[in-house]
């Protein structure tokens, strides 16, 4: 409400920040995982004195530095101008909540940065002990960017204690955190090996290749159990009202939970069928496939953790509409139009009623609500509804339907943006 909307109808309800935030995280948990991988396999290639699997690892590390500190700075920073324009209030509480954590995290970032480009950089020019000590230098720096994003995204999930006290320890340790950083540091061991599927497939060596990808296979593989046991450990840790929300009364999650469920078993199977013997294009082809499955898996993940929070932005604090728990009756009270600052219409008249229905959507609804777009179309959703239905509608918000936040518009400003959805919007 204090913040101006920003008008995305086709790519509202989330679909932009989903697009940028699942390929980030992909990135960015390659880039954790990644890290331990570089160096490990530097070790094997110096413990069998291998020239050919150190000169994978040079490789490797070259893909690795593109996708992470190219893609993934750049994705990173489409995160923070996205979250920033579609939910500022959220985003600015987050900050100021959190700034010690934000200026931590980004001295990690630049640990990282400056290490990977000296290990990249340093390749049979020092020596080896040296340079796997840069390399430990980046996983560690690596590690620790995720423990502090681990604290600050989860918060969001599950601030726990923080909204009775407000203390930023009982925000950064949330009750989920511990789970969260297990499963999310298991995962990230997990896609290390799928890209090294891709990177080892293009060998020209058949001996070598076999080698590799039955080695990648193992990272993939080897942290599969501990990976589900920190998913069951992360499920158990959610408050008992989201968990029933999420996996029993939010039907649009339950396709998602299902893809995720599938993919578990295919990640496993893929594994499997690249540890075995295979012409040079069937493992190409396989990797590529395996790549995209993980994307797949990691971006059902995110999408269930991010729907997790609804009616909320940040659970049990602000709904996803911005509007604070605490000030829910005092808007109620006044109105929306008249307690939002960034609208020009404030009156409700017969002759401006598709102006200001079309206001009340985008402060109330559009935050989750796209217009034509492909994530909670309401065009679809009131597809066959008759206005009167919508009565319905606005009175189990909050209750019956509760992922959605309550229904605080005045009975004019419901008239009004039950008009818009009818009379302005097509079919």
């Amino acid at each position: 409400m204090n913040y101006p909307v920003w008008q995305l109808d086709f790519a509202g309800g989330g679909l932009l920040i989903a697009l940028i935030a699942t390929l980030h995280v992909y990135i960015s948990h390659f880039a954790i995982g990644g890290g331990l991988f570089l160096v490990l396999t530097e070790h094997k290639g110096l413990r069998e004195n291998s020239p050919s699997i150190l000169g994978y690892v040079y490789k490797h590390t070259r893909l690795f530095v593109l996708l992470t500190m190219v893609l993934g700075a750049l994705t990173g920073v489409g995160i923070w101008f996205t979250i920033s324009v579609l939910n500022p209030a959220a985003t600015s509480k987050l900050i100021h909540l959190f700034v010690f954590a934000w200026a931590t995290e980004w001295v990690f970032f630049l640990v990282e940065i400056i290490s990977l480009f000296i290990y990249y950089k340093t390749f049979n020019r020092i020596s080896n002990r040296t340079h796997l000590t840069i390399g430990w230098i980046y996983f560690a720096a690596a590690f620790l960017s995720l423990f502090v994003i681990n604290g600050i995204v989860g918060f969001m999930l599950t601030p726990g204690e923080w909204l009775i006290t407000g203390n930023f320890w009982h925000g950064f340790f949330h009750p989920t955190f511990w789970p969260s950083l297990f499963f999310r540091f298991f995962l990230a061991i997990m896609l290390a090996g799928l890209f090294g599927f891709l990177t080892a497939s293009w060998s020209k060596d058949d001996a070598l290749r076999t080698t590799l990808v039955r080695y990648c296979a193992k990272w993939l593989l080897a942290p599969f159990v501990l990976f589900l046991t920190s998913a069951w450990w992360y499920k158990s840790a959610l408050p008992p009202d989201m968990h029933e929300l999420i996996f029993k009364n939010m039907p649009d999650i339950q396709p998602v939970i299902k893809i995720f469920i599938v993919c578990s078993p295919l990640i496993i199977l893929g594994g499997l069928g690249m540890a075995i013997k295979m012409p040079a294009n069937i493992n190409r082809g396989l990797a590529a496939v395996m790549l995209v499955l993980g994307l797949f898996y990691l971006g059902s993940f995110e999408f269930i953790r991010e729907s997790g929070r609804r009616p909320y932005i940040i659970h049990n604090f602000m709904y996803s509409n911005t509007i604070l728990k605490t000030e829910i009756d005092a808007v109620k009270d006044a109105g929306i139009l008249h307690t939002a600052k960034w609208v020009d219409t404030r009156e409700i008249k017969d002759e401006n009623m598709s102006k200001t229905g079309r206001q009340v959507f985008d402060l109330l609804c559009l935050s989750c609500h796209s217009v034509g777009g492909p994530f909670n179309n309401i065009t679809s959703l009131t597809q066959g509804m008759k206005p009167k239905g919508m009565t319905f509608i606005y009175e189990s918000m909050g209750n019956k339907r509760a992922y959605m936040p309550p229904f605080i518009a005045t009975a004019k400003e419901a008239e009004a943006l039950t008009h818009f959805i009818f009379s302005d919007l097509e079919r």
